[in-house]
């Protein structure tokens, strides 16, 4: 009895997430679909669980958060992801991003400067089954030269300017989408090459991401 209940609630608060991010602009059939398909409760500890189904962003290990679920979904189809694309990950964090991104893409490469996050997240990539995810621990800003060009870019913390380095890395008609700002509040922008060396620059709204740092980190 208490297990029906406890499962019908957790679907009503996943239908209601649903509806939130569909008001609110994100009307991809395929995003959405992983969003629902993602238990995001398995990337949220033990303390935050219950907020799972919360459309906000939560804390968890080393200092960061897990991504609202807004922002996921808002971010993934601006992207504009295809089923053959190999796209990049700047930030692993808890692996909820890079995990809705695998169920758009071919391959997702995804890199993450603490190494707890990182093992963290590979352990729930091999719970969940998913084999089309490459990690690495190093130092995001400098992105995976060996594995380029990328047919996409996600940036998961906020560069403090347009970053150029991860630019580099892109085919010419990529699409990279990252927060660029060095305040408390970023402008989440899209680039899309124009197939000559040259980008067209959107804004699409003001963001809250931690800041993208240098340097893999030193954890105790």
């Amino acid at each position: 009895m208490t297990k029906t209940a406890d499962h019908d609630s957790a679907e009503t608060r996943l239908a209601r997430l649903i509806l939130a991010l569909r008001s609110q602009g994100v009307v991809d059939a395929a995003v959405l679909n992983a969003i629902e398909t993602t238990p995001r409760q398995a990337f949220t500890p033990d303390l935050f669980k219950e907020r799972a189904f919360e459309d906000s962003a939560l804390p968890i290990a080393c200092g960061q958060t897990i991504s609202q679920p807004f922002i996921v979904g808002l971010m993934t189809q601006a992207l504009k992801v295809d089923k053959r694309d190999r796209v990049l990950e700047i930030g692993t964090g808890s692996g909820y991003q890079t995990t809705i991104l695998s169920k758009v893409a071919r391959l997702v490469y995804t890199v993450e400067r603490y190494r707890t996050l990182m093992r963290d997240a590979e352990v729930l990539f091999k719970a969940l089954g998913l084999t089309n995810v490459i990690t690495r621990f190093g130092d995001g800003g400098e992105g995976w030269a060996k594995q380029a060009p990328f047919d996409r870019i996600m940036v998961t913390a906020a560069a403090p300017d347009e970053p150029k380095a991860l630019l580099a890395q892109l085919k010419p008609n990529g699409i990279l989408v990252a927060p660029i700002g060095k305040g408390p509040v970023q402008s989440l922008k899209r680039y899309t090459g124009d197939g000559k060396g040259g980008f067209e620059v959107e804004a699409l709204t003001d963001v809250r991401f931690v800041p993208l740092l240098d340097g893999v980190a030193k954890e105790l």
